[in-house]
């Protein structure tokens, strides 16, 4: 049988620094190559046959993980944060960094992660973008109310992104001068064109082949909306990655961590380790969802009852967690039980 080479790269933006070894542990070849998509090719002809490579999780390592995938027995992408723990040293570089992931992957002690495939990936990216888009509409709305304070004018916070209230209040009120004017026209005019722009992402990833099955059976849950199926379908890519609803509820970061010493058991706050745009959604559909959803609302008044409101949110952001595990294991339909409504949250 031939023998496995194991290769660690170390990956950054102008560099990809690559250590290669054989099963024993003896070094075969190392060093560095610049980070385009030419070079890897060149590099990958001098390779001994066959290899299997690992490198860290980083915004480069998707391009490198598909350019590599088709050349390499296996690849693997390992959890930082894991891998920081294991391969710490008081010295470090690039060269180092790259033996180390080597070693990890010739001595199965590597913290892999979940890879999504690349139509996942590139579909996350348009729903990622989106959410930048809604970051940069708040952003506006927030600058057209300050420049209306900074001026002293009054306005009706209610009814202030409306565009009839709004050409109304520039038309009219005597406290806005020509200067004032046109930056908040200007302003109105960026908010639209963001919210056309979000719309479009939005219709174009519910009508995709891909996902729009998907998203359909997702959205038959009382509280999920198109933005919350999405996310979900896009974020976690295989349910069955998670063996139970417990994991999929710490990755949503919906949990605190556990420390655990002899019979003493403490639950800290929310984990930092979670994906935060899952977290984010599921606890304002967890908000909406109470008003939607017979079932959901009385799991927020018990928790309520015990705790706080804020507690109570999360109760059923988890409860809902799970609706989502088992209709994408099952994909069927949620079955709706009495007079359960839906939202667009």
């Amino acid at each position: 049988m031939e023998s496995m080479y194991y290769i660690g790269l170390d990956v950054h933006k102008k560099t990809i620094s690559y250590c290669v070894k054989s099963g024993d542990g003896r070094i075969h070849a190392e060093g560095s190559i610049p980070a385009t998509r030419m070079d890897p090719d060149e590099w990958i002809k001098t390779l001994p046959k066959p290899w299997t490579a690992a490198m860290e999780a980083t915004i480069f390592t998707g391009w490198i993980y598909d350019h590599l995938l088709p050349h390499a027995g296996a690849l693997k992408v390992a959890h930082p944060l894991m891998l920081r723990a294991i391969a710490a040293a008081k010295k470090k570089n690039d060269r180092i960094d790259a033996n180390k992931i080597a070693d990890c992957l010739r001595c199965d002690f590597l913290p892999d992660c979940y890879m999504a495939s690349t139509e996942i990936r590139e579909r996350r990216r348009t729903l990622r973008y989106r959410n930048l888009l809604i970051r940069q509409v708040v952003q506006m709305k927030n600058k057209i109310a300050v420049l209306l304070m900074e001026a002293g004018v009054s306005y009706n916070k209610q009814k202030l992104h409306k565009a009839g209230y709004f050409r109304e209040l520039l038309a009219t009120n005597q406290d806005i001068n020509d200067g004032l004017r046109s930056l908040l026209r200007l302003c109105r005019e960026m908010l639209v064109r963001l919210g056309k722009t979000e719309s479009a992402l939005v219709r174009s990833l519910e009508r995709d082949p891909l996902l729009r099955r998907r998203i359909e059976r997702l959205m038959t849950i009382p509280a999920v909306g198109p933005i919350t199926a999405l996310t979900w379908a896009l974020e976690v890519g295989e349910v069955r990655r998670f063996s139970s609803i417990k994991k999929a509820i710490s990755y949503c970061g919906l949990c605190g961590a556990e420390k655990r010493a002899a019979d003493t058991i403490q639950r800290t706050q929310l984990s930092k380790q979670r994906n935060k745009h899952l977290q984010t959604i599921l606890i304002e559909a967890a908000k909406l969802a109470p008003r939607n959803s017979p079932a959901l609302a009385m799991i927020y008044d018990r928790e309520k009852r015990k705790e706080n409101a804020n507690r109570a949110t999360l109760a059923v952001a988890r409860k809902i967690v799970a609706y989502l595990v088992a209709v994408d294991r099952r994909q069927k339909d949620f079955l709706v039980i009495g007079n359960e409504a839906r939202t667009a949250a």
